[in-house]
């Protein structure tokens, strides 16, 4: 089974479990990857956090169920997951821009959004620079927040963290403690499926781990990594969904559970250098 028919496998998984809990953890397992990578992978190739694609499938779902039966919109509200019925009006007119109650009555547009699945698209017409290099495990130091399940949620905390890491002096002092390769600052999201997730800001250094820091040991995997120049965040978070996107599909490969990394290689980011560094492995026959 190749790549897009795991991803669709897992696509399968979340239509029927609709009006169930739905374990980000056993999708990822079918798509044969991490829960971080899956929620990743999909935010770029749906343009759509899965949390949200989610909300919408149940509440396109749920304005089925007022229009064609007989079922109570307390029960409604309950079938999809939401013990109170002011969360569930919120979360129903937040997709369809009405109350479920005028919708119950009739005569009253709401949104469709149907199941999605994904099939390969031709893209590629600019290139990637790339290359592959296999790593030997390797010591980061630095400052970490950690992050949490959803990866949307977390959109806030890492320019946050990244933002007291300049206005304190943690970067200065990165700087000044690199010793190891790769050479540059690092963003590491350190978000596999063994450990509570956290994101560094970091180098790689043998030295003494100063008070306040944290250290990680980055394991030995093959990785893919990839160039980039521009403005960031925006220009590596593009680079980003390029691989996901047009390399990864077509490449050979599928991620590793193991940390992505980006590794900055100059210090002013409207006009950076950077690589994009991701875990890999030979894909599953």
């Amino acid at each position: 089974m190749d790549w897009i028919e795991r991803l669709n496998k897992a696509m399968e998984y979340l239509e029927e479990h609709m009006t169930e809990e739905i374990s980000y953890e056993k999708a990822a397992r079918i798509a044969c990857c991490s829960a971080y990578h899956f929620q990743r992978m999909f935010a770029y190739m749906a343009n759509v956090p899965l949390s949200e694609y989610i909300r919408r499938r149940r509440m396109s779902l749920a304005a089925e169920d007022l229009q064609s039966s007989d079922e109570k919109i307390v029960d409604i509200a309950l079938k999809y997951g939401y013990a109170s019925p002011t969360a569930f009006n919120r979360a129903f007119q937040g997709v369809h821009g009405v109350a479920p109650s005028l919708v119950k009555k009739g005569n009253v547009s709401v949104k469709a959004y149907p199941p999605i699945s994904f099939t390969i698209t031709i893209k590629g017409a600019v290139g990637l620079d790339y290359r592959i290099e296999e790593k030997k495990a390797f010591r980061v130091i630095g400052v970490c927040s950690p992050l949490q399940a959803e990866v949307e949620k977390n959109f806030a905390v890492v320019p946050q963290l990244w933002q007291q890491a300049g206005s304190d002096g943690s970067l200065f002092k990165l700087a000044g403690m690199m010793d190891g390769e790769p050479k540059g600052i690092l963003g590491v999201s350190a978000c596999n499926d063994e450990e509570e997730w956290k994101y560094l800001i970091c180098v790689s250094s043998t030295l003494p781990l100063p008070e306040g820091w944290e250290e990680y040991l980055v394991e030995a995997y093959t990785w893919a990594v990839f160039t980039g120049t521009g403005s960031c965040p925006q220009a590596i978070q593009q680079l980003e969904q390029r691989i996901v996107t047009e390399w990864l599909p077509a490449s050979g490969y599928e991620y590793a559970d193991g940390p992505d990394i980006e590794v900055y290689l100059t210090p002013d980011m409207q006009n950076s250098s950077f690589e994009v560094w991701i875990p890999i492995n030979r894909k599953r026959q």
